[in-house]
């Protein structure tokens, strides 16, 4: 199954393409093609040409996606919707599922990196206005907590063993911190590999905001 995996939910433009075979197989999730930007400003401009140069480079086509995956945040109301809207375009242009996952939860899966008990994880990504946008793992990748949005002093590093994310705002708990800053294709489409295998029908994407956009209506300002 080739699958195409996006998202815009921080700074880091992510797209690639993946593999997904069957559970027993040793490398049931292969990465095919992947491009990764980091430029929190240019999310529009650099999503469309990244995927197809992931095309390009595996010599595939989009009509041979099986299914779509798209990072649905939380994550800035701008950027967060690039991925979304660009996922929902080609997948109705194609005919394929479009499945949406949290992104938090596809960083957790990169921390593990398949093993069943990795510890207690803390996954934070930049919600801005001086807060994070969090999430807790238990061992076996299972969200327990979240995700929500606070400041950083008001989400216990306990019971968590370890963080990931964004690295300056895994930096103000006093937990190891892992190497994982960002959504990646791999982790993405292992978030929901169940679903895709059991052709589930994917339920409608809804973005993972968490609070109000920043800029509102003249009208909703004076109300």
């Amino acid at each position: 199954m080739l699958v195409l995996a996006v998202d815009t939910s921080t700074p880091v433009v992510t797209s690639g393409l993946v593999r997904l075979g069957s559970e027993g197989d040793a490398s049931h999730i292969s990465t095919v093609a992947v491009r990764l930007t980091d430029n929190p400003r240019a999310h529009a401009e650099i999503l469309t040409p990244q995927i197809l140069e992931c095309f390009d480079e595996c010599g595939c086509v989009p009509a041979d996606l099986d299914a779509i995956v798209v990072g649905v945040g939380p994550g800035p109301f701008t950027g967060l919707r690039v991925g979304m809207v660009t996922a929902a375009a080609f997948g109705d242009a194609l005919g394929v599922p479009v499945h949406g996952v949290c992104s938090l939860d596809a960083i957790a899966q990169d921390v593990h990196g398949g093993t069943p008990d990795g510890g207690d994880l803390l996954v934070v990504t930049d919600a801005r206005r001086r807060e994070v946008y969090f999430a807790r793992y238990d061992g076996s990748r299972r969200r327990v907590e979240g995700p929500d949005v606070r400041k950083p002093a008001d989400v216990p590093s306990a019971p968590s063993q370890r963080v990931a994310g964004s690295a300056q705002h895994a930096a103000l708990f006093e937990l190891p911190a892992e190497p994982v800053h960002s959504p990646s294709p791999a982790g993405l489409v292992a978030a929901v590999s169940e679903d895709l295998r059991a052709g589930t029908t994917p339920e409608p994407l809804v973005p993972l905001y968490l609070r109000r956009p920043d800029a509102v209506a003249t009208a909703d300002r004076r109300a």
